[in-house]
């Protein structure tokens, strides 16, 4: 018997439909990272980070927060980070991933309803499969979808919280979420408004906040602040009102049973932090890049892109995508074709991501490039 065979059916047929992924080495211009500002190399950063384990700052936890494995540097980040986004209070954890997950397994609860928009995280739906609430989705970007199903949950006798989830920046298509709008449907509702502010933290908003504004500092928003893509490090960051921080660690299976992130990393996501707020260069000089990649990009098929560092390239066809991605990832741009399931069938597209890691000419010369390939491809 052959008991892999399961699972080697399933990547065979992958492969066939042109869909199976493979790990790569990043090489080439860097067109594909979330490293938006070029944090990740940060000589800054990584002078900060000699600095600390100089002094002896431990690089491990050790434990659980609330097994030993809770250090200074955790408290000062979620302190911070709380006064910076205007926040009652904070909680810092290993992944944007294991934040989104743990939310939405832990705070919702039995007779709530959770709406999430269709294109959201693939962590909230992991964490709604562990939850305790029904769920639902609305198409996307649409408020009135969200309003008429908590009419409808209403009408039918749904007593409890309505939790509406979104992102405010759509990493696959570069849109941004309705925020005003879903604000006001949530404070019309006596719902709870859920923002994942994972691709548009340090690259928006006042300081690199994002761009919720004033609504996450409303008693009924929560938002998740990644620090793994423009503030270069890894983690993430739910800021809240300070019962429900009370709530997660007492009751947030992913928080209680996790070993805590290093001390080092909560110490250089604080620093990463004050270092955008404190340069407005940063989002300036990513702002330009997105200026010129618009004019240059004029005549490609964005979906509904829109002023954001994600240009979405709608192929269709999966490998179509992945030929177009090879072609020019042989002429040193690393470009990556995305396919379902991670888009909608029929969508497959090349994800270009801006980051201060090139410069203006290799934009323009990946443009140049890009408009060839998609001429040899429609040729073929």
């Amino acid at each position: 018997m052959d008991r892999f065979k399961p699972y080697r059916d399933q990547l065979d047929a992958l492969d066939q439909a042109g869909r199976k992924r493979r790990l790569l080495i990043p090489a080439g211009k860097d067109f594909s990272s979330n490293d938006y500002l070029g944090l990740s190399r940060s000589p800054y950063l990584k002078e900060v980070a000699q600095t600390a384990i100089a002094n002896g700052m431990a690089h491990g936890s050790g434990g659980s927060r609330l097994l030993g494995g809770n250090h200074p540097e955790h408290e000062a980040l979620e302190q911070f980070a709380a006064s910076h986004y205007g926040a009652e209070a904070s909680l810092f954890f290993g992944s944007g991933f294991a934040a989104n997950s743990a939310l939405f397994a832990t705070l919702p609860q039995t007779g709530d309803l959770v709406l999430y928009d269709a294109l959201v995280h693939a962590s909230v739906h992991d964490g709604m499969k562990l939850g305790r609430a029904a769920f639902q989705p609305f198409a996307h970007g649409d408020c009135n979808a969200v309003e008429q199903a908590i009419r409808s949950w209403r009408q039918s006798g749904g007593m409890g919280t309505v939790w509406i989830a979104v992102e405010s920046l759509y990493s696959m298509d570069g849109d941004r979420a309705p925020l005003a709008d879903l604000a006001r449907i949530a404070d019309a509702h006596d719902a709870m408004l859920v923002i994942d502010e994972a691709h548009a933290v340090g690259v928006f908003g006042e300081g690199g906040s994002g761009l919720a504004g004033a609504i996450g500092r409303q008693e009924n928003a929560i938002l998740l602040r990644t620090c793994g893509k423009a503030l270069g490090g890894e983690g993430g960051i739910l800021t809240m009102p300070k019962i429900l921080r009370e709530f997660f660690i007492n009751r947030a299976r992913p928080f209680i049973f996790s070993t805590a992130p290093s001390p080092l990393t909560a110490h250089l996501a604080q620093q990463a932090i004050a270092h955008v707020a404190n340069n407005p260069a940063l989002q300036a000089g990513l702002a330009d890049h997105i200026a010129l990649a618009r004019d240059c990009f004029e005549g490609l098929s964005l979906g509904d892109h829109q002023d954001s560092q994600i240009f979405p390239v709608i192929l269709g066809e999966d490998r179509v995508a992945v030929r177009v991605a090879a072609m020019l990832q042989q002429q040193g741009y690393d470009v990556r074709a995305i396919r379902p399931p991670t888009v909608p069938a029929g969508s497959a597209r090349l994800r270009v991501s801006l980051t201060l890691n090139v410069t203006q000419e290799d934009i323009r010369n990946l443009a140049a490039a890009l408009h060839a390939a998609l001429a040899l491809a429609k040729a073929a």
